[in-house]
């Protein structure tokens, strides 16, 4: 059985749940999240909390319980408080900007790199070499944080690239003189 599965979610104020035909439908402040349950896992509300129960014992229906216990939470923070990625541009003359519904990365190309918000997304530049990715959906922030990281991933030598916020990456020791060497 999942010990993560096993813990309740406690629903805050102004946010709705619904469980009709193992479909939960998660609606608050900020929109409307829902995911279909598949497996022997059992949805119910009681008091204010929602609790997710295995209906066998199979190995698999206990990995089922804990991922859904996960992501029907993340559903409820999402529409209540929301999620952000922060995102720094790290390089010599590199820089972002946004434009309209897009972002405009200019991270040592010989183009300009475009990157379109997608639906459910919103895209922020509040500095010159900073974004900020936010969204209800944490699996779809994430991805596309991912994605735009994935232009510029950051290097070893120098650090340039992009890179989340608070990130560390490792250097490498650069190249040595010849000198010494027989």
């Amino acid at each position: 059985m999942s010990r993560i599965g096993k813990m309740s979610i406690a629903v805050p104020a102004g946010v709705e749940f619904k469980c009709e035909n193992n479909v939960v439908t998660v609606k608050g402040p900020k929109g409307t999240l829902s995911r279909e349950i598949k497996g022997a896992i059992e949805v119910k509300v009681e008091n204010g909390h929602i609790q997710l129960t295995a209906l066998n014992e199979e190995k698999e229906t206990g990995a089922l319980h804990g991922l859904y216990r996960a992501l029907i939470a993340g559903m409820v923070k999402g529409v209540h408080e929301g999620f952000t990625k922060s995102l720094e541009v790290k390089g010599v003359g590199w820089k972002v900007a946004k434009q309209g519904n897009k972002i405009v990365l200019n991270v040592g190309f010989s183009h300009p790199v475009e990157f379109t918000e997608t639906e459910g997304i919103k895209l922020d530049c509040p500095s010159a070499t900073e974004i900020t990715v936010s969204g209800i959906d944490k699996v779809l922030v994430g991805q596309v944080a991912a994605n735009i990281r994935a232009i510029r991933v950051p290097e070893p030598y120098h650090g340039y690239g992009i890179r989340y916020k608070g990130e560390q990456v490792e250097h490498k020791e650069g190249k040595t003189s010849g000198k010494g060497k027989k």
